[in-house]
């Protein structure tokens, strides 16, 4: 266990934030940026990504040189292995996602089980990747999930179907068992969220009883999840379990908006940011209140969240590196968080996708709009970046402002 720390961390320490990018990488990153902080350019650059893979043109290249090498460790396992091994020399571990999802047929889905159960065995051996992430949409075919999720009754092999579902999803959950290595399992839209959390808590009920293993995402954008977090703690409680969540905001607001407008029910999404916030610190502090009976992954790029864990667990005296406390934020992004985090003590993992370049297209461009959409984001990348460069007397690429 770590000793608490005297003094608060600074989040402004760039010499500890970007201390595993070279200066080519620093550049790199600082580029990349000042260009994803232009919506519009970043909203035709997705469309024409899109188009451009269907029609096949050869763009794999240029993008697997920018917006990949940024924000995924490679397109297989093998090519992970060198950031994952420069996030831990900082005492930064790793989260492995294979960022291939919404898959329809069978086989694929099947495909997909068959290489997370290896990802799982893979990191019994690997003390540097401690948790396996999946999407259940990489799992259970997406339109399945929303009819149960509904309620409707289920033709014969639809009923069939989703017993093959559940049975694969199944042998992930106790292959992460067996190898004694967390998953988490995201959060998805809401209208297929029900079925979700059928299975993955569920599996939770059976394999928690000892320590937390399967992780259950929670959507603080949502209105509803912070009374859902408390009466899943109630349930596992009584029913002799560890509760184990992924704390996060959400990243389908817009979508979820336009559904909810078009169909004519009520937004299932907060009102405003600020609802949005005093849920998410409301649920970050249930689980700190809780943390006997609950492990929890703080996973944000918001620093007043980062800053009240590390705040509420020095007031409980409790190590930073308590087994039940994770904090987690994307590869490429927040390093300010993520290492200052590490530094002081606390366990901290990079959430690291990997795949084909245009089998992950679909989450890089979802990361390129939340950082032209999330208020902020890009600005303070940039900033951070360009102070690190400064303290680097890389003055050259320091003087470009726009």
């Amino acid at each position: 266990m770590s000793d608490l720390p005297t003094t608060p961390i600074n989040f402004e320490d760039t010499a500890t934030a970007f201390a595993g990018k070279n200066n080519e990488e620093l550049k790199n990153a600082y580029n990349l940026f000042r260009l994803m902080q232009h919506e519009h350019l970043v909203n035709i650059g997705g469309r024409f990504t899109e188009l451009a893979f269907k029609i096949g043109l050869p763009i794999s290249y240029p993008i697997r040189l920018t917006i990949f090498e940024q924000f995924c460790g490679g397109e297989t396992v093998e090519e992970c292995k060198k950031p994952v091994r420069k996030l831990s020399k900082h005492g930064v571990h790793t989260i492995l996602d294979y960022g291939v999802e919404a898959k329809q047929d069978e086989e694929e889905l099947d495909l997909i089980a068959v290489t997370l159960n290896r990802n799982l065995e893979l990191a019994k051996e690997d003390p540097d990747i401690n948790i396996v992430s999946s999407k259940i949409t990489g799992l259970v075919r997406f339109d399945l999930l929303e009819k149960v999720s509904s309620d409707n009754e289920l033709t014969v092999d639809e009923e069939k179907e989703w017993e093959r579902a559940k049975a694969r999803v199944y042998s992930v959950s106790k292959t992460a068992s067996d190898c004694d290595i967390q998953i988490y399992y995201d959060a998805e839209e809401s209208w297929i969220q029900p079925a979700i959390d059928e299975i993955v808590m569920s599996h939770a009920a059976i394999f928690n009883k000892e320590k937390p293993i399967i992780f259950n995402t929670i959507q603080l954008y949502r209105h509803d999840r912070l009374e859902y977090l408390k009466e899943l703690h109630k349930t596992a409680k009584k029913e002799g379990y560890i509760l184990a969540v992924k704390l996060v905001r959400g990243a389908y607001m817009e979508k979820e908006r336009a559904r909810a407008k078009r169909l004519g029910y009520d937004s299932p999404i907060q009102p405003d940011k600020e609802a949005t916030d005093r849920d998410y610190n409301a649920g970050l502090t249930y689980c700190v209140e809780h943390m006997d009976t609950i492990a929890f992954c703080n996973a944000t790029h918001n620093q007043e969240s980062c800053g009240l864990l590390a705040e509420m667990v020095q007031v409980k005296s409790t190590p930073n590196d308590h087994p039940h406390i994770f904090s987690s934020q994307l590869f490429g992004m927040s390093d300010h968080l993520s290492f200052n985090m590490a530094a002081a003590g606390f366990n901290v993992a990079k959430y690291m996708p990997y795949g084909p370049v245009k089998e992950v297209i679909p989450y890089l461009i979802r990361r390129a709009k939340e950082n032209t959409s999330v208020n902020g984001q890009v600005g303070r990348e940039l900033n951070l970046l360009k102070a690190e460069m400064e303290r680097r007397d890389l003055i050259e690429v320091s003087e470009e402002e726009e």
